[in-house]
């Protein structure tokens, strides 16, 4: 079997292969959310909240995908199998059943500015190590910031 090679040292390929690992899970737990909210969402405002999760369901699949090929990129193995996101996931769930349509745009503005924060750390963490990977991390956060504006200015 062939190994991808990092061109980073071993220390900078560690503590980014690390960052693009959590950001991975939080990318995929984020999606999955956002679409568990989309489902059971009720509401006054039910359209437009239906219509604007899905938008996030979409940033999130979009970055994954790019925060997993990076890791592969660089030497690393993402892992985002369910078990994987299921152990390691910090972001809040919501709860089962049928979600009032307020609750889940209070629900999503907090989680997007816990991730923003979480994000903005590994932004300063890739400074030196690699900053191709901040980049791509920046990128992500700017989307973030953008949806996390978006949820709060309905609250």
């Amino acid at each position: 079997m062939t190994a991808v090679k990092s061109p980073l040292t071993e220390a900078a390929q560690k503590t980014t292969g690390e960052a693009l690992q959590g950001a991975l899970v939080d990318l995929i737990d984020l999606g999955l959310l956002a679409k568990q909210a989309h489902w059971n969402l009720t509401g006054r405002n039910f359209k437009v909240v239906h219509e604007h999760l899905d938008e996030v369901v979409a940033l999130a699949r979009q970055y994954q995908d790019e925060v997993a090929e990076r890791s592969v990129a660089l030497g690393g193995n993402p892992d985002g199998r369910a078990r994987t996101v299921a152990d390691r996931t910090t972001i809040p769930q919501l709860e089962a059943g049928y979600l009032a349509d307020d609750k889940v745009v209070a629900a999503i503005t907090d989680v997007l500015a816990q991730l923003i924060e979480k994000f903005r750390d590994r932004i300063a963490l890739t400074d030196q190590p690699d900053p191709v990977t901040q980049d791509l991390f920046i990128a992500i956060t700017a989307a973030l910031e953008k949806q996390h504006w978006m949820f709060q200015a309905q609250v």
